[in-house]
C-alpha cells in the first residue's frame, strides 16, 4: 500500500470515528436528561451529521497518535472540537446572520426545526464539549483542565 493510500484510510477511519463517537455522546446526553427535548437532540444531530471534512477532530486524532496518546483519549477533545464548530455553523445559518437554508446539501437546522430549536441546539452545542471533557474517564484532571482552559478561551 503506498503512503497516500494509507493516509486515505487514516482519515476515513478517524472520520467515521468521530461520526460514532458523536452520535453516541449526543444520545447518551439525551438519555439522561429528566425533560422531553428530543426535537433539541434532533436538530443537534442533524447539524453534526450533516457531512462535511472533519478535518478538525482529524487533526486531533493525528496529533494524539503523533504524540503517542490513544485515540481513545483524544474521543472527547475530537468531539469537542466538532461540537463547537458546528454550534458556528448553526448560528451562521440563522435569519439574522446569513440566512442560509441549506448546509452540506441538507436544510439548515433552523429551515429544519425553526429558529428557536436551531439557537438552543447551538447553544447546546457549546456547553456541551466542557460537559464530554470533564466526564471523560481516559484522561487525568490535569488533561481535562487543560483541554477545558483551552477550549473555554478560545470558544469567544
Amino acid at each position: 500500500m503506498n503512503i497516500m493510500s494509507e493516509v486515505n484510510t487514516t482519515l476515513k477511519e478517524y472520520a467515521a470515528r468521530i461520526e460514532s463517537y458523536m452520535l453516541d455522546q449526543t444520545q447518551q446526553m439525551q438519555s439522561a436528561t429528566n425533560m422531553k427535548l428530543d426535537a433539541l437532540y434532533d436538530a443537534m444531530r442533524h447539524s453534526l451529521t450533516a457531512g462535511g471534512k472533519r478535518i478538525r477532530p482529524v487533526l486531533i486524532y493525528e496529533f494524539c497518535r503523533i504524540c503517542g496518546g490513544n485515540m481513545e483519549q483524544a474521543d472527547a477533545a475530537a468531539c469537542a472540537m466538532e461540537m463547537t464548530h458546528t454550534s458556528s455553523l448553526i448560528f451562521d445559518d440563522l435569519p439574522a446572520m446569513d440566512d442560509d437554508d441549506m448546509r452540506r446539501g441538507k436544510p439548515s437546522c433552523h429551515k429544519a426545526f425553526g429558529e428557536a430549536t436551531a439557537i438552543l441546539a447551538g447553544d447546546a452545542l457549546i456547553v456541551a464539549p466542557f460537559q464530554l471533557i470533564a466526564n471523560d474517564p481516559q484522561l487525568t484532571a490535569e488533561q481535562k483542565i487543560a483541554l477545558i482552559s483551552v477550549l473555554s478561551e478560545r470558544e469567544g
